[in-house]
């Protein structure tokens, strides 16, 4: 394990002190369930020492490098950048997938595929390089295997946006008003009840959004509109 770990340390360009720590952030919980006597414990406590690092680390690099955006942005981008999604990719990019430990019945059912998996496998590995190394080693890999080309990017074309707010922004930069969202039924029991809502402009109806909450619903029918926004 520790000679195939060699191939991802020079791909990473950085070498480990403690080779059982760059170990650790392969090890899935459920490997030690055939493995009793394992010498290493699960990755999770490493993931989520990880998974505080990089929080603080973009932070770091909004802070640093868009100064002019507000902290209701930060926390829209910060959402959209470290989602499970965007973790999984550059853990693929990276090849994670192959140093994992799992067990047989995880492994037989795609656990190296697994969004999930992978995702906190490369949050496990953020908080290796951050006990091994540093902060700054630990800043340095991630602006590179998941920031690069993607977060600036984000920032320019303000995908980081929720489809509300993106719709807000349109409607409101060019009518100088914003849209309005009503409840047009509510179903199901207390405890698990069906929203409908619809979003509004200039009285014409623009979306529609089904969902178990009004936040969700509303961002629901704000994403149809954007299909309507033609017809305003």
């Amino acid at each position: 394990m520790i000679q195939k770990l060699n191939f991802l340390e020079k791909k990473i360009d950085l070498i480990f002190k403690n080779k059982s720590l760059l170990q650790n952030a392969f090890i899935h919980r459920s490997y030690l369930n055939e493995h009793k006597n394992y010498k290493l414990p699960s990755n999770e406590r490493l993931e989520f020492l990880g998974d505080s690092v990089l929080s603080l680390i973009t932070s770091v690099y909004l802070f640093r490098n868009f100064p002019y955006l507000e902290e209701g942005d930060y926390t829209e981008i910060k959402s959209a950048i470290v989602k499970t999604e965007s973790l999984t990719t550059s853990a693929k990019n990276l090849g994670l997938n192959e140093y994992l430990l799992l067990s047989k019945g995880e492994d037989k059912t795609g656990g190296k595929t697994n969004k999930n998996i992978l995702a906190d496998c490369f949050e496990a590995l953020i908080g290796a390089i951050f006990l091994d190394a540093s902060f700054e080693k630990a800043y340095q890999f991630v602006c590179r295997f998941l920031f690069k080309d993607r977060l600036d990017q984000l920032v320019k074309s303000k995908e980081y946006l929720s489809p509300k707010s993106r719709l807000q922004e349109i409607i409101q930069g060019k009518y100088k008003t914003t849209p309005l969202y009503r409840v047009l039924s509510e179903s199901g029991p207390e405890h698990k009840r069906i929203f409908k809502i619809g979003v509004f402009f200039a009285g014409k109806k623009l979306g529609i959004g089904v969902a178990p909450s009004k936040k969700e619903a509303e961002e629901e029918a704000a994403k149809k509109a954007f299909e309507n926004l033609k017809n305003i």
